[in-house]
């Protein structure tokens, strides 16, 4: 594994960069804007899915310091953004990591987003009610 690798990742409106390194000890680092994600994120659920990429290979992978800019979006969105970008990193850094995360569909691109209001309607596809009299 390379010393340092950087990786970009999106999901709706949200972009992550993510910084790895590799480091001395058995403990990994996280920071995501400077901060904690527990202080980050509002839930563990969201730390969980953001984290799936390191869970996944921690065995093969040793310590390592992950540095995370974070912006745009909500917290799941967000989230994706990071397990992309951090599962492109580890594929950059080690190629042998890639048919492990592209089997749990880790470096897919989700590319769903919110679809625009229309003209005459009250969301994307919601229309007025209608008025027999």
């Amino acid at each position: 594994m390379s010393n340092i690798v950087k990786a970009i990742g999106r999901r709706k409106s949200s972009v992550a960069k993510v910084i790895l390194k590799t480091i001395e000890g058995d403990v990994n680092k996280i920071t995501v804007n400077g901060k904690q994600p527990s202080e980050y994120f509002p839930n563990k659920i969201i730390i969980q899915d953001m984290e799936q990429p390191l869970a996944l290979v921690k065995e093969k992978i040793g310590s390592i310091e992950v540095s995370i800019k974070v912006s745009g979006g909500g917290f799941g969105g967000q989230a994706g953004a990071i397990r992309l970008a951090i599962a492109r990193a580890l594929i950059e850094s080690s190629k042998e990591l890639k048919p492990e995360l592209k089997l749990k569909k880790l470096t897919t691109v989700d590319r769903r987003v919110k679809e625009r209001k229309k003209p005459g309607k009250y969301g994307a596809r919601r229309s007025p009610q209608f008025v027999k009299r």
